[in-house]
């Protein structure tokens, strides 16, 4: 075999990505993957694969690639049912219709829903060395959620520390180039907070609620958690804020409007907008269609700007 002729064919399709070595029968390649998204990863590996491909010996590669030094978004809410879930998926669409290289970490470990959210409910993320591959949705969010290590409609019955461990396999799985983690939690101030605060350390918090007295109550109990451990709150999202009538259009307030803009004043933190009670919302959510996704989206793409120059800014 002419091994500079190996070389030369290789490098004619990775340039100075590839690195080749002939040992006996064995062509290997070491190929850096940095910076490249999954697909770009994959095309490349199978060019090198096919130059290298020579009569009676056997390739093999290595792909590797710059671990991206990753900042975690938590996205909290207080109490359960106002909105967290949605928000974190068209937050995280948002994001990397914006060009940020985002994923989605579904650490509801009770109640996951962003399988659903998503558009790939049925779909198991593999793993490789013992880590876990996040899997690749419509959006061009990678996901993992816990939602896809159970079997579906199974309780999740988990004390504290397997729900930490959870947690950390999730956070600590390969997530590629993303340099940008959506961390959805669940309801509450309890184990998987405090986890997080602790161990995972987010850059900043985005708190969700709706106008509610008694939802603005948990969720100062919320911002509270976040700001005794130290993480930034980047700010208050108001769900539910306001329902517009299909038929006549008039607009009503069936759980009271502008309370969270209030309460983030009260707090001395941002108030990062308002998603309106909309019919459309709900539907397009249980279908696996977030509304972040579509070019006519005017509600989230404002949040996540904000929420992008905050992370710019610190």
């Amino acid at each position: 075999m002419d091994e500079n002729e190996l070389r030369q064919a290789v490098r004619a399709v990775a340039g100075e990505r590839a690195t080749v070595r002939l040992e006996g029968q064995r062509i290997g390649v070491v190929i850096d993957a940095s910076g490249l998204e999954a697909p770009a990863r994959d095309a490349l590996e199978a060019a090198v694969r096919m130059a290298a491909a020579r009569p009676g010996y056997d390739v093999r590669t290595v792909v590797t690639a710059e671990r991206a030094q990753r900042r975690l978004i938590a996205v909290a809410s207080g109490k359960g049912g106002v909105g967290k879930s949605t928000l974190s998926a068209n937050l995280a669409i948002a994001l990397a219709r914006a060009g940020r290289r985002t994923g989605l970490v579904d650490a509801d470990i009770y109640g996951p829903s962003q399988p659903r959210l998503m558009a790939v409910e049925g779909t198991r993320p593999e793993a490789r060395d013992k880590v876990l591959l996040p899997v690749a949705t419509p959006y061009g969010v990678p996901l993992l959620s816990m939602g896809q290590l159970v079997e579906p409609g199974r309780a999740i019955a988990w004390r504290g520390p397997m729900t930490a461990g959870a947690l950390g396999q999730l956070i600590d799985a390969n997530w590629g180039v993303a340099d940008t983690l959506v961390v959805d939690l669940p309801p509450g101030t309890g184990d998987v907070q405090l986890t997080m605060v602790q161990k995972h350390r987010p850059a900043g918090a985005v708190i969700v609620s709706t106008p509610q007295d008694l939802a603005l109550i948990d969720a100062r109990r919320a911002i509270d958690l976040f700001q005794k451990a130290g993480v930034p709150i980047i700010g208050l999202v108001e769900n539910m804020a306001g329902y517009a009538c299909p038929h006549c259009g008039e607009v009503s307030d069936p759980f009271g409007r502008g309370g969270a803009e209030a309460a983030a004043r009260e707090a001395g933190i941002a108030f990062l907008g308002r998603v309106p009670l909309d019919l459309s919302i709900r539907i397009a959510s249980d279908a696996g269609e977030p509304p972040a996704a579509r070019d006519d989206d005017r509600i989230f793409a404002p949040i996540a700007a904000q929420v992008a120059e905050w992370l710019e800014a610190n």
